[in-house]
């Protein structure tokens, strides 16, 4: 039966629908009849236990109180205390967003405030949260969503047409199929399709920065055509995911990316600054800011556990992945329960300062694609307690020798990681009271951090929404922007400087080390994976000369500075968490594909799952194609 008919059925009453939409999966109902936009949810509720969708009843947009109007009734609804922001509002959906520096309070008063404002102004609300540092991202984003709102309407609506009335049917024709574009016996460019008769979708679209040869995935393989993707689900926010994303709608892609709502905007600050660094150096750019604003068009945020179908025979719900705020592992059904498949992404399965480990209890799980980047036996981790100490013991010493100690970061994930740490510290007064200098885009994406507490850990999740005690706005760190702001640090007293980026490949990180590095009293730490020919792998492997390219010209540098390489702070599972993550993952699968790990590390891991588990480990390579069902 048409959906849409079984909806009215179920209303009873025909004259009280004036439309329905979908939102993807979701499905709208407008009314001109007040009484049930305000009385429906008894009904709506029984409705949802049928169809299992998710229904919603909103006024249609001709009765709505002009926005003015509503703004001044909503300000006197909200009390002070949550510290309204902002309200944008989306007259094509019926829907205002209420951005709030504490949107809690009007969450704990729910049925007097938003049922108030819906009362009085016929508006339904949602609600966001007003970043603490300020985000110019943010708010472009925001904005251009809500200037494009009748375009996604329509957009949201043609995808539910095609989830909905597109039919299929399970039989012994029906397969599942997945091909490496990327990231297999590698890292960089993570990449890869699966498809059905009726459907295909891409996991991740990723970039290898520092690979000039093959920077992208091989969307030359006969069974990738742009016209033909249904839709592209990324799972977190680093390059070497999303990077190739604005360059699919270069090349005509028009359809759906879903992610959280974190990933959608880190990952467009990542994208900007990709150009920016492309233009500075003169590099030919994969896409232009005009693809990346055709990209948010089309972006569609998820929440963790939340079912959406993205394609008449495919339902992707987002688990917690642990590696950094909002990424997420990705596990589909496909054809109504014929097949489930986990693809981890990057992962950590184990707690961290800013987030609860990775979900290991699902449903079903019959094939699991899991990450390897330290799937090497060597690759173990010391204990978390052991590699804060050391860092600790690290900043005490050198600023004993009144040294600068240089720790380069991927501006996303660890930065803010060893953020909270050394919050911890100087609250607790562990640390030298020196100041903690913070530069690069690392300040950027932290503000986004600060809109989306949520989706952190739940002590430092409690601590924000609940005592209202951000740990990102301690006075402790400065934030520097010109070049005279890092000429004083260099020429002041001892220091703690995070700068990106992680591999000392671009960004003031390298320009700090050079001015560093010679001088014995210095340390540089380094906390995140060191790409092969990196700057950063290269000192990790002993080097004590180098050359580097600084205002264009080369300069050659004796390394007098003590190097340390401190691994506990990954955001990646080390080997041990690997083969706990196999142990307690459940329902155990029967298939294991392994990615993203150098050649060596996956071959290792593949043989030790087999011997251990008896379950059928494969690592392909690139333009493999692997039949799952």
């Amino acid at each position: 039966m048409d959906i849409k008919k079984e909806v009215i059925e179920l209303i009873g009453d025909p004259s009280l629908v004036e439309e329905i939409n979908f939102e993807v999966s979701n499905i709208i109902i407008y009314t001109k009849n007040r009484n049930f936009f305000l009385n429906s949810s008894e009904l709506i509720k029984s409705m949802v236990a049928k169809e299992k969708k998710r229904i919603e009843v909103r006024l249609d947009p001709s009765l709505l109180m002009d926005e003015k109007d509503a703004e001044k009734e909503i300000n006197k609804l909200v009390s002070k205390e949550a510290d309204l922001k902002e309200s944008w509002f989306d007259r094509e959906r019926s829907i205002v967003s209420l951005e709030a520096v504490r949107p809690e309070i009007i969450t704990a008063n729910n049925k007097k405030i938003i049922n108030g404002i819906r009362e009085k102004t016929g508006w339904s609300v949602i609600l966001s949260r007003y970043p603490l540092i300020k985000s110019d991202i943010v708010r472009a984003i925001r904005e251009m969503l809500y200037a494009n709102s009748k375009f996604r309407r329509k957009l949201l609506n043609s995808i539910g047409e095609k989830i909905y009335n597109s039919k299929f049917e399970v039989n012994e024709k029906y397969w599942v199929r997945l091909s490496a574009l990327g990231g297999f016996r590698h890292v960089g460019r993570s990449s890869m399709l699966v498809q059905t008769p009726l459907s295909t979708i891409m996991l991740d679209a990723g970039v290898d920065v520092a690979n000039t040869k093959e920077p992208v995935p091989r969307i030359d393989a006969p069974e990738f055509d742009v016209s033909k993707l249904d839709a592209v689900v990324i799972t977190h926010s680093h390059l070497d995911h999303c990077g190739f994303l604005p360059a699919l709608y270069k090349y005509g892609y028009r359809g759906p990316v879903y992610s959280t709502l974190p990933t959608r905007d880190v990952m467009t600050l990542l994208h900007l600054d990709y150009i920016s660094l492309g233009n500075r150096t003169n590099s030919k750019m994969l896409f232009d800011v005009a693809d990346i604003k055709e990209m948010l068009k089309y972006s569609i945020p998820l929440a963790y556990h939340e079912v959406t179908d993205i394609a008449p025979d495919i339902r992707v719900t987002l688990h917690n992945a642990g590696h950094i705020l909002g990424s997420a592992m990705i596990h589909l059904n496909i054809g109504d329960g014929f097949y489930n498949l986990l693809y981890t992404g990057d992962f950590k399965y184990a707690n961290s300062k800013t987030l609860n480990r990775a979900d290991n209890l699902f449903d079903r799980v019959e094939a699991l694609i899991m990450e390897s980047t330290y799937g090497g036996d060597q690759n173990r981790e010391p204990s978390r307690e052991e590699a804060e100490q050391f860092f600790l013991d690290i900043i005490t010493k050198t600023t004993e020798k009144n040294g600068k100690v240089l720790v380069p970061v991927l501006g996303v994930g660890r930065a803010q990681e060893l953020m909270l740490l050394i919050e911890e510290w100087e609250r607790y007064g562990l640390m030298p009271d020196i100041p903690v200098i913070i530069d690069g885009m690392l300040w950027d994406v932290t503000a986004i951090y600060t809109a989306y507490p949520e989706f952190m850990n739940t002590e430092t999740r409690r601590r924000i929404i609940e005592h209202n005690n951000n740990p990102f706005m301690s006075p402790n760190f400065k934030h520097i922007v010109s070049e005279e702001e890092r000429k004083q640090i260099l020429s002041g007293g001892p220091a703690v400087i995070l700068a990106t980026s992680g591999m000392l490949n671009g960004g003031p990180a390298v320009s700090y080390f050079a001015n560093l590095c010679e001088e014995e009293r210095n340390s540089v730490v380094l906390v995140s994976y060191q790409g092969p020919g990196t700057l950063g792998r290269n000192i990790k492997n002993g080097a004590r000369e180098v050359d580097m390219e600084l205002n264009g010209k080369i300069r050659h540098f004796n390394i007098n500075a003590l190097v340390y390489s401190i691994e506990g702070f990954s955001g990646h599972s080390d080997r041990t968490q690997l083969e706990r993550y196999v142990n307690d993952i459940k329902p155990r699968p029967k298939k294991i594909i392994l990615d993203h790990g150098e050649e060596s590390k996956i071959i290792e891991l593949a043989n030790f799952i087999r011997r251990r588990y008896r379950i059928e480990t494969l690592a392909p390579h690139i333009l493999d194609a692997i039949r799952l069902k």
